[in-house]
């Protein structure tokens, strides 16, 4: 009988990979092998992959991966997919599996401490003091994001190390760090406790699991995702807003400028009526019209 159900795995794991190339082929190969697509950065410091494939196939994968020494023990998140999450298969070997600038930064060596989803529903019902840092990139908090946080200002990961000031005046309080999976967490917390932060927690295995666990409490919208899904969450209510009109939406499109591109929230009506495309400002819209006009521009002939 056809397997017709898709699933989307997301996973991580920190653990020192001698031999990242090596790893990659082996990953290629079972991927293929699956007929899975997605995407898995491999570095020295450990993997993190999202693939979609059927149940069938995803479950292969997983018990292929428990037979591993270096990555049984890895929690799989999983969510329904489409079939068409992913374009392709795309594996890469890189200095860090989050691009974060610090590869000092190790989480075996230091990070926050864990807080399972059951125990941050719980401090949420007990009305506990605490503070949820949201370590995502601004865009993907908008569509979704936990009671309460607070932004860490990143736009990138890549500027963590510049988020200290932001969060100064947290330094003697109870944080909880939260992002998709856990996988940015890791390092973000770790980042923290290097800084003087004394009472540092992460989410154990992401927003992902909570919103598994908890549909609906204390996490409000949907969560980003990183395939052509976009957000995911089931009978959520729509907190983000069109950046043009602020109408409830949790639509995003990319700004059509190609020197811009910018990743944003956007009502259908506020479409660009005369293209019908998306440009974040007008400027952007006059820009991408120059540009296509001297794209088109037909070539003088020599007299």
């Amino acid at each position: 009988m056809k397997d017709n159900t898709y699933t989307v795995l997301l996973f991580y794991k920190y653990t020192d990979i001698r031999n990242p190339e090596e790893i990659k082929i082996q990953q290629k190969q079972l991927c293929e092998k699956l007929n899975l697509k997605g995407r898995i950065i491999i570095a020295t410091e450990g993997i993190n992959g999202t693939l979609e494939g059927t149940t069938k196939n995803t479950e292969k994968y997983i018990a292929s991966m428990n037979k591993s020494v270096l990555f049984k023990n890895v929690t799989y998140k999983k969510s329904p997919g489409t079939g068409n999450a992913f374009p392709k298969l795309k594996i890469r070997v890189r200095p860090e599996i989050v691009t974060a600038g610090m590869r000092e930064l190790n989480p075996n060596s230091i990070t926050g401490k864990y807080i399972t989803s059951e125990k941050l529903h719980e401090w949420f019902e007990e009305k506990r003091e605490f503070y949820i840092v949201d370590m995502r990139n601004d865009y993907e908090y908008a569509s979704g994001y936990f009671e309460g946080f607070i932004p860490s200002g990143i736009k990138n990961f890549f500027d963590l190390k510049n988020i200290l000031p932001t969060l100064s005046h947290l330094k003697g309080k109870t944080i909880v760090t939260v992002c998709t999976g856990g996988v940015r967490c890791e390092k973000a917390s770790g980042f923290l406790v290097e800084n003087g932060f004394k009472d540092v927690y992460q989410l154990k295995d992401g927003i992902h699991t909570y919103m598994e666990k908890y549909p609906g409490e204390h996490f409000k919208g949907k969560l980003y995702v990183f395939d052509n899904r976009i957000t995911i969450g089931i009978n959520t209510q729509v907190v983000g807003s069109c950046m043009h009109c602020n109408t409830p939406c949790d639509s995003y499109v990319n700004c059509e400028y190609d020197m811009c591109h910018l990743h944003y929230i956007c009502c259908n009506k506020c479409l660009d009526k005369e293209l019908n495309l998306a440009f974040c400002k007008s400027e952007c819209k006059e820009k991408y019209i120059s540009t296509q006009a001297l794209r088109h521009k037909p070539l003088s002939s020599n007299p």
